[in-house]
């Protein structure tokens, strides 16, 4: 089938919203239509539609305007979360698989330092390795190229750590002898094959706010795990968490980060965030109704104290 629909000026997308019943102001439609594109805020008014294409009773442009800038602040939010996770789990992996086998580059030189790798995976892997540090324009990888690259192929891991992907991290993570897993594991209080779910559900995730896609009600292609009631019943009781959309995600963020950034005050501005939109229907985010009842979103007690990455001072 040919795709035969045209190009509408601004103005013409703003009659359209109007004439399938979006009530709103004209001008300000066009104004924030000439910043967000069409297709891109259709997302945010799909729940407002009728089977016909016209528009819910009372459905309001600026209503669908407050729900893409929720979302915006959002994704946000949830960077932000992401990145000291990130950067906390590179830390601690990097620091485990130096002092595994006093090698910083056994890594990349001993098969046996990645057993959940097959040969085919280490070596895509140290090929992605090697390639970003060859483009990094960081200070301290041009040194080690300089001065170290004519017998090294690749960088010490606690370098490595410093500019490998998310999906590198995570490949190495996944990769790593079991001992390695469960150390970097311990920081979070969850089993390494929870954290491994976790660490792909977020990269997920980071990946639809790097792009600036639609989060707040989205469901998950990619669902974490939840952690076993017999060791951790607060994601059970008094309510489940459930894995489906992103309240599943905050909380895997809340949880993380009363253990590794407690002063962020993280949950305390998810909260100001929801205050400030109060319109936002919690339900399609898959937060309960009596979510609060948490124990995980209540202050968190003293959280064990991470490593260091393992690198000389």
């Amino acid at each position: 089938m040919k795709y035969a629909k045209p190009p509408l000026s601004l103005q013409q997308q703003a009659d359209l919203l109007l004439s399938r019943g979006m009530q709103g102001d004209r001008a300000l439609m066009i104004a924030r239509l000439a910043v967000v594109n069409y297709y891109r805020l259709s997302g945010y008014w799909f729940p407002f539609r009728n089977t016909d294409d016209s528009f819910k009773p009372g459905t309001a442009f600026d209503d669908v305007w407050q729900r893409y800038a929720f979302d915006r602040h959002l994704r946000l939010l949830v960077m932000d979360a992401i990145e000291r996770i990130e950067v906390a789990v590179r830390s601690q992996l990097a620091y485990a698989l130096a002092h595994q086998s006093g090698d910083p580059f056994a890594y990349a030189t001993d098969p046996a330092a990645l057993p959940g790798l097959s040969a085919d995976q280490r070596l895509r892997f140290l090929e992605e390795m090697a390639e970003e540090a060859a483009h990094s324009k960081e200070t301290f990888s041009q040194h080690f190229r300089t001065k170290y690259g004519d017998v090294h192929d690749q960088m010490p891991i606690w370098m490595a750590a410093e500019v490998m992907t998310f999906g590198c991290m995570l490949t190495l993570f996944r990769g790593a002898h079991p001992d390695v897993r469960k150390a970097v594991a311990k920081l979070f209080n969850v089993h390494d094959n929870v954290l491994g779910s976790w660490l792909l559900a977020l990269n997920t995730v980071r990946n639809i706010c790097a792009h600036h896609g639609r989060l707040w009600n989205r469901e998950l292609g990619t669902k974490p795990m939840i952690p076993h009631r017999k060791h951790h019943p607060e994601w059970h009781e008094p309510l489940a968490i459930s894995n489906r959309r992103v309240f599943g995600v905050l909380t895997i963020c809340q949880w993380c980060l009363q253990r590794i950034a407690p002063q962020s005050r993280w949950s305390a501005r998810m909260r100001d965030l929801l205050v400030r939109y109060p319109g936002i229907p919690l339900l399609n985010m898959g937060f309960p109704a009596d979510w609060e009842k948490c124990s995980i979103w209540t202050p968190a007690a003293q959280p064990p104290q991470p490593q260091g990455s393992g690198g000389p001072q």
